[in-house]
Parts: C-alpha cells; sequence; structure tokens
C-alpha cells in the first residue's frame, strides 16, 4: 500500500504538469471565454490567466490604439486588452511573412485576427493597419507593413517587459 501511495504521489505533479499545458490552447489564439470578433492575446502558462481576461476588439471598437505606457510613452496596444506590442528587427516591412515562427512564437505570440477581418485603428494610431497570413495559417495584424507581437512575459495592460534587442515597442 505504501509503494502505491508513493507512486500515486510522483505521477500526481507530472498529471498536473500535462494538464496544464494542454489546457492553454496555442499561443496564437483568442482566449477561449472570448467571442470570435476577439483579438489574440498573449497565452502560456505564465500569461494564460491574463488572457482570459482579454475582452472582445468590440470593447473598444480597436485592433489597435496609442496609450501611455510606463516611462516608454505612448506605444500601441491590442484594443482588446491593452497588452503592448511589438515588432520584429527582423521581419522586412512589407514583405508578407513574420520571420517569428517555431520557438519564438511561443515567447512573442502574434496578434492576430479572425481570418477575413480587417484590423481596426483607434485613438492615436496614425500608421496603416492591415495583415498577413503567417506559415501557421493565422492571420497577423501588421502596422507599416510590419507584424506585430505580444511579449509572454507581459503579464497585465501597461507593462512593457519586451523591449529587447531585436524587439521595440511600436510607437503610433
Amino acid at each position: 500500500m505504501g509503494r502505491h501511495r508513493f507512486l500515486g504521489a510522483a505521477v500526481m505533479p507530472l498529471i498536473l504538469l500535462i494538464g496544464a499545458c494542454t489546457s492553454g490552447s496555442a499561443a496564437t489564439t483568442a482566449p477561449t471565454q472570448a467571442p470570435a470578433a476577439s483579438v489574440a492575446a498573449p497565452a502560456s502558462a505564465e500569461t494564460s490567466a491574463a488572457a482570459s481576461t482579454g475582452a472582445s476588439a468590440a470593447t473598444s471598437g480597436a485592433t489597435v490604439e496609442a496609450k501611455p505606457v510606463g516611462s516608454i510613452g505612448t506605444v500601441l496596444v491590442a484594443g482588446s486588452n491593452g497588452m503592448t506590442v511589438y515588432t520584429f528587427a527582423k521581419d522586412v516591412k512589407d514583405s508578407g511573412k513574420s520571420a517569428c515562427n517555431a520557438g519564438c512564437i511561443d515567447k512573442w505570440p502574434a496578434l492576430t485576427v479572425p481570418a477575413g477581418q480587417t484590423p481596426t485603428a483607434g485613438d492615436g494610431v496614425t500608421g496603416k493597419l492591415a495583415t498577413i497570413t503567417r506559415d501557421d495559417g493565422m492571420t497577423q495584424v501588421t502596422y507599416n507593413g510590419l507584424p506585430l507581437y505580444f511579449f509572454a512575459n507581459d503579464h497585465a495592460p501597461g507593462d512593457a517587459n519586451g523591449v529587447y534587442t531585436n524587439w521595440a515597442a511600436v510607437k503610433p
């Protein structure tokens, strides 16, 4: 009996880990609670709580809007959840392609809209919004020809933890 209890105690963390990994859905999909017109929020084990609170794009009426974010000033944020969006220096402007794939997209989830939906600009957005079709089939939002991304370690609106070499918060 003691051996079975030990085996059960050893297996339980593995079951919980697998459950946590499978319940979070892919990084580029919208939270399951959001309506079909929502903008994808960052999703990972670390950000699934923040992502589940994301509202639909209809809440603000815009896919992207400009807002003050901490010490970096006014930058673009997703209208659905207020999270800071970023560009990747390795993306080529107007190429119609994202250079962030495979392991990169896990840390830098794409800002997406449902196929066929047009992104809309909110207050303070002065550039051109459009979309590209990613290699994974998702429809990613672009700003002035560059794909937009979230950062998985941003946990709340106003976070800007994704300013790194090759990554920049987007100025309007």
